[in-house]
C-alpha cells in the first residue's frame, strides 16, 4: 500500500497511518484527502488489520488544518468540491468499522482538529 502523502506501517494487526507533509505542518490538501479516503477503505477491508492509529509525521504538527497555499487560487466550484471531499473523507474515517485512534502529536488546527475528531 503506497500513497503520495501518507506513510503506512502495519505491525501486529495495527496500522499506523502518518500524514506525511511535515514541511507544510501536514496541512490538508486535495491529495491528502484522496489518500486518506483510499487508505481507510483499504485498511477497513484488510482482515489482518484490527485497529488504526492516525498521526502526523514530524515533531510539530498532527495536522495544521487546510493547506491555505493550495486553496488560494481555487475557484468557487473547486473550493466547494474541496469542502465536499473533506466532508466525505472525515465520514469515511468516522464510519470505519475498526477502532481508529488519533495520536495527536502537535498542532491540530481547523481541519486537523476535525480529522482528529473523526477518529
Amino acid at each position: 500500500m503506497s500513497f503520495e502523502t501518507l506513510l503506512i506501517d502495519i505491525n501486529e494487526g495495527i496500522a499506523t497511518v502518518q500524514v506525511n507533509r511535515p514541511k507544510a505542518l501536514n496541512a490538508i490538501n486535495r491529495q491528502v484527502l484522496i489518500d486518506l479516503g483510499n487508505a481507510f477503505k483499504q485498511l477497513e477491508g484488510d482482515s489482518a488489520v484490527k485497529g488504526i492509529i492516525l498521526t502526523g509525521n514530524g515533531d510539530k504538527a498532527f495536522v495544521a488544518g487546510a493547506d491555505i497555499v493550495s486553496m488560494q487560487n481555487m475557484t468557487v466550484l473547486e473550493a466547494t468540491e474541496f469542502g465536499k471531499l473533506g466532508h466525505d473523507t472525515m465520514k469515511t474515517i468516522e464510519n470505519c468499522g475498526k477502532p481508529v485512534i488519533a495520536a495527536v502529536n502537535g498542532f491540530a488546527l481547523g481541519g486537523g482538529l476535525e480529522l482528529a475528531l473523526s477518529c
